[in-house]
């Protein structure tokens, strides 16, 4: 793996957020949720697709806080615009567990 300067970390801005709204994407060519996440007032809802779908459901998700990164540019995901890349890590069997504070944070507070 590539060793990155300290700075190039920086350019990285990852979020804690809560989301807000969630719904299935049946869409999708991989089982995905549609997530909408209030990364507080600096930043304001940002929407993105996630296959999560092994540990989640719609319902479980709406308040839950997360990590995700802000700052790339949007990408089309089939028929909806991601706006942000949640963060989360494969389980044993490679299903996505998701990335959040373990004591709740202000939407937006940015990850050091």
């Amino acid at each position: 793996m590539a060793e990155i300067t300290f700075d190039d970390f920086l350019k990285v801005d990852i979020r804690t957020g809560k989301v807000v709204k969630a719904e299935a994407f049946p869409e999708a060519r991989k089982p995905a949720i549609k997530v909408w996440i209030d990364f507080g007032e600096e930043i304001g809802v940002r929407k993105t697709s996630a296959q999560i779908t092994a540990h989640y459901s719609p319902e479980t998700l709406i308040g839950k806080q997360v990590m995700g990164v802000v700052n790339f540019p949007p990408r089309q995901i089939g028929p909806f615009m991601s706006e942000v890349l949640l963060l989360g890590v494969p389980d044993e069997e490679g299903s996505i567990v998701l990335v959040s504070p373990d004591h709740d944070t202000p939407a937006g507070g940015r990850m050091h």
